[in-house]
């Protein structure tokens, strides 16, 4: 049989449906991790991070089980989300790849107004650092922050600022994250085709005059 074939579309849909179901998986993994061991305590962050990959694998699921037994609802419900978690994850994508120094540097202020003093202090422990950028408009916030800042650093007195930190790798880190959300936001487009197809296409199992 040919690969544009029934069986092929079913296991082909079925396939990209299992990488979804583990990268899900993953996702919940790492966050459970990552708060087991104290690198993040924030529970916004975990949250987040666990709603994502709990979002994803019930997506999944729906799919496997669509293609699976090739139920005509169930796969389109599984396209038109698809489709929709496409469109945010490409917009946000290509907005990591445009993101200039100052963007950044807005986005950082705007993420650490929101943390609290225990967050902050974690991150300021783990980067060894005090404050996010010592600037006229953030004084008041920075001297606030060094005020409680228990990083190595604060007794020898040559901290560097969080933000100058951060700033040195984001640049990097914006460049993967929205390679890798572009990538695998082509991978979804290309569920939602084989949905589609796999969806018009007739089971050679089935009796002749049934509905499809």
């Amino acid at each position: 049989m040919v690969c544009g074939g029934f069986t092929c579309s079913k296991n082909a849909l079925c396939s990209l449906n299992v990488v979804y179901m583990l990268v899900g998986l993953l996702l919940i993994g790492v966050a459970a991790w990552g708060k087991g061991f104290g690198i993040v305590s924030s529970i916004h962050i975990i949250g987040g991070v666990i709603a994502v990959g709990f979002f994803l694998l019930l997506i999944a699921i729906v799919g496997l089980i669509g293609a699976v037994h090739h139920h005509q609802v169930m796969l389109f419900f599984y396209m038109v989300i698809l489709f929709i978690v496409f469109l945010f994850q490409f917009g946000v994508s290509c907005s990591c790849l445009a993101m200039n120094e100052g963007q950044q540097e807005t986005l950082l202020n705007s993420t650490w107004g929101m943390m609290s003093n225990k967050t902050k202090g974690d991150l300021e422990t783990k980067l060894n650092c005090c404050g996010l950028f010592n600037s006229t408009l953030n004084r008041v916030q920075f001297d606030a922050d060094l005020a409680i800042c228990t990083a190595d650093c604060k007794p020898k007195g040559n901290c560097l600022t969080c933000g100058e930190k951060m700033l040195d790798h984001a640049s990097e880190a914006l460049r993967i994250l929205g390679g890798v959300g572009l990538f695998f936001s082509f991978t979804e487009i290309l569920g939602v085709w084989l949905a589609m197809r796999y969806r018009n296409q007739k089971d050679p199992r089935a009796n002749p005059s049934a509905f499809l």
